[in-house]
């Protein structure tokens, strides 16, 4: 039976947080769980994998259905105020898993990666939490998780790293982070995030073959949903991606 509960991304500060646990309870106690995108770089779903191996536990794979689905179903992409993606795909999923678990096995706790110095709207919403206590799913996320998570299943939730920064997050991993960090990436989730600025799609979509392979891929999205992956028209933009 699980103790502790680490929601696994593929990114550097789920990893951390993972190898934090792994140092101060036993390995039979601690559980992974990869809420799958179907929209990751394949470097990604490797390094979930190496994890595994590298650290000695298991990671629960679960998948919700894909990026892809939803841009069909709801006809339009993701946005930063409609992260509609992270909605299905990881919170309502990880509600599902979380409530399943404890039913089954018992109350546990989740261990977030947070860290409070990636925005100003994190480090607002977490002025008053610690970094060393447990909390009741609903105030730590209070729109995503309701009170008989707590109440009722006794899931508790962590911040181990809300007060590190990205410098002690790199250190801490000493090179076993996702290779996708050497070759630039600033972040590690669904490639692109489809939410993220007009900037950052392009970067992905011209980082590797990949990359070129998911903006076709995105550009036959647009022609199903009429609706375009681009928050803003840019001419200078749009020219660098034609040359895909």
């Amino acid at each position: 039976m699980p103790k502790i509960v680490v929601p696994i991304s593929g990114g550097k500060d789920s990893q951390a947080c993972l190898k934090l646990a792994i140092e101060n309870f036993n390995k039979e106690d601690i559980l992974g769980v990869f809420y799958d995108t179907k929209f990751e770089h394949p470097l990604t779903y490797e390094h979930v994998n190496n994890i595994e191996k590298l650290y000695g536990v298991k990671i629960e794979k679960v998948s919700g259905g894909s990026v892809e689905e939803l841009v069909l179903k709801y006809k339009r992409f993701p946005g930063p105020r409609s992260r509609f993606c992270t909605d299905r795909l990881k919170i309502q999923q990880s509600k599902i898993f979380y409530k399943k678990l404890a039913e089954t096995n018992g109350p546990f706790e989740v261990w977030y990666g947070m860290r409070s110095n990636e925005s100003r709207q994190r480090a607002k919403r977490y002025a008053d939490i610690s970094a060393e206590s447990l909390y009741a799913p609903h105030e730590v996320l209070p729109s995503s998780y309701p009170k008989y998570f707590a109440t009722k299943l006794n899931i508790k939730f962590r911040l181990p790293i809300l007060d590190w920064t990205e410098e002690d997050v790199f250190e801490y991993l000493a090179g076993e982070e996702n290779p996708l960090y050497k070759q630039g990436a600033k972040r590690v989730g669904c490639f692109p995030c489809l939410a993220s600025s007009d900037k950052a799609k392009q970067k992905d979509f011209l980082h590797d073959d990949f990359g070129k392979q998911q903006y076709k891929k995105v550009l036959w999205l647009e022609q199903q949903t009429g609706a375009s992956v681009w928050s803003k028209e840019d001419s200078a933009q749009q020219c660098l991606i034609c040359n895909i």
